[in-house]
């Protein structure tokens, strides 16, 4: 049996909402699903007006967003293929609730998803390209079906 990744995971609530339906164990174990190298995360749930906040700053878009990743190293920075990936992953809990609840999936698979999609993010992968959408999702598809989650882009 391989040894996994080294983790270092700090999980935080400034939004409670979710707080009780999702626990540090079950964010532990989703990120541990997508994590392929060791990692120092945190882990913040929000609300929308911080989410939008954050959005606007670093990204320029005047809206909360679902799921942002903040990489604070890189392989390509020197000497950061031996260190651990550094990341924060924001997860907007309002518009969490109101996608899981337009798609018609669970909090939980939903939370799920953005969560591997916010580690992947931390790992370098991204959607920019349609060869690299592609690819991050056939990934994605894989992560949560080792966890027993459906397709989430799969037609409803």
């Amino acid at each position: 049996m391989s040894k996994k990744p080294e983790l270092t995971l700090s999980i935080q609530y400034p939004d409670a909402r979710l707080k009780a339906t999702i626990s540090r164990t079950l964010v532990r174990r989703w990120v541990r699903a997508a994590q392929f190298a060791p990692a120092e995360l945190a882990v913040r749930f929000v609300d929308e007006a911080e989410g939008r906040v954050l959005n606007h700053d670093y990204r320029g878009k005047d809206y909360a967003t679902n799921v942002l990743t903040f990489t604070y190293n890189d392989a390509a920075d020197e000497g950061a293929e031996d260190a651990p990936t550094q990341a924060d992953i924001i997860l907007c809990t309002d518009v969490l609730l109101r996608e899981a609840a337009e798609q018609g999936k669970t909090i939980a698979a939903h939370t799920a998803h953005l969560l591997v999609h916010g580690v992947l993010h931390a790992q370098g992968y991204d959607h920019e390209e349609t060869a690299d959408a592609e690819e991050m999702e056939a990934i994605e598809i894989d992560i949560l079906a080792s966890l027993g989650l459906a397709n989430p882009y799969a037609e409803q």
